[in-house]
């Protein structure tokens, strides 16, 4: 536990003192979000908050991994870490190459698989325990495992449309995953999650709109963040209950990214848009037109992650009927926001643009 603490706190103070160092630098260097049509901001804003958060965090592990070195302390699945910090590392290069060069959608997305092939082949795998495929299991855990770490890591970054969105989702889910590895005794999992919690909430103060984002994280964080918390649902473990309840806690837990990412896909194939070009029809921009500031959004999405975190807490302890008959509100609910802020919804309230009329030979007479 108190390993636990160190890597929460040094990788806090690393972000906290780590953000304005690296604010100047993207300022001296021209690394800077200018405001665009598809976009939330309005003003020309520092763009490498990425790399606060990767320092803060992987400073956090090697001071660690040094003291366990040292005295020796054991660190349990060494290969592993070390084979996740590689795969998050290359995940923030691609996120820091993107951020200063637009690489294109599907080359931005192919460059991602390598590090999943990584962390695969050391062990971060989804495994189908009630299912069999004979000589195909090891193929089909790789491809439910690679589209996990896919939709997790991207929907992460996609949420980073607006001040602290991304950064408060990735505090509290991965508070969330800490207490559950506490709880059920997992070392590599609260080395991870207490390094993600305090990087992230060190870079906070600066990115949460008081009264605006001083700094973006860019796709160097948020890809870093959302590959991490996609290899932390997989690596969480509940042993004291049955698989058959407890596979659906990671779900939980990311519920908003995974219901967010969803929604845009939905409403951008419902107009014809393209799934990867940017926009302002997130669920945060929504709750933005519903009137709440930027910094009432950034709460209103800490306290929906929350709340789905305790849910998830919940259904580790919880019966087969119990687990289950939560995952169907939970759907419900899901399902009734869908159809309430995106079938129901004006196209306006929607996209947060005004419908543009075509006109007919009819009109011109």
């Amino acid at each position: 536990m108190t390993a636990i603490m160190l890597i929460f706190v040094t990788a806090l103070f690393f972000g906290s003192v780590g953000t304005p160092l690296i604010r100047k630098l993207a300022i001296s260097s021209g690394f800077i979000a200018m405001p665009k049509a598809d976009r939330a901001h309005t003003e020309p804003t520092a763009l490498m908050g990425g790399l606060a958060i990767y320092g803060a965090a992987i400073g956090a592990w090697l001071l660690i991994t040094l003291v366990a070195v040292l005295l020796p302390v054991n660190i349990p699945g060494l290969p592993e870490f070390a084979a996740i910090l590689t795969g998050a590392s290359f995940m923030a290069a691609v996120g820091l190459w993107d951020d200063r060069h637009a690489l294109p959608p599907r080359v931005k997305l192919a460059a991602q698989i390598a590090p999943i092939i990584l962390v695969f082949l050391m062990g971060v795998r989804v495994s189908l325990p009630l299912l069999s495929f004979g000589e195909w299991n090891t193929l089909i855990n790789f491809i439910i495992t690679a589209a996990w770490i896919l939709y997790i890591t991207n929907a992460v970054n996609f949420l980073d449309n607006a001040d602290g969105i991304a950064v408060m989702t990735s505090a509290t889910v991965s508070a969330i995953f800490l207490l559950i590895a506490v709880l059920n005794d997992q070392r590599l999992v609260s080395i991870l999650a207490a390094a993600v919690m305090g990087a992230s909430l060190g870079f906070a103060r600066y990115n949460l709109p008081f009264p605006h984002s001083t700094i973006f994280m860019g796709d160097s964080g948020s890809l870093f963040l959302g590959f991490l918390l996609a290899v932390l649902g997989i690596k969480i473990r509940i042993p004291t209950n049955d698989i058959q309840i407890t596979w659906m806690v990671p779900i939980v837990v990311l519920g908003l990214p995974i219901f967010d990412t969803a929604m845009v896909f939905i409403s951008r194939t419902r107009r014809g848009v393209s799934f990867f070009q940017g926009g302002i029809d997130h669920t945060t921009h929504r709750l933005t037109r519903l009137g709440l500031d930027k910094l009432s959004v950034a709460l209103t999405v800490t306290v929906i992650c929350g709340a789905l975190g305790w849910v998830a807490i919940f259904i580790t302890q919880a019966t087969l009927a119990e687990a289950y008959s939560v995952a169907v509100v939970l759907l419900l609910i899901a399902l009734y926001a869908l159809w309430r802020i995106e079938f129901k919804a004006s196209y306006n309230f929607r996209t947060g643009r005004t419908p543009v009329k075509v006109e007919t030979e009819g009109d011109k007479l």
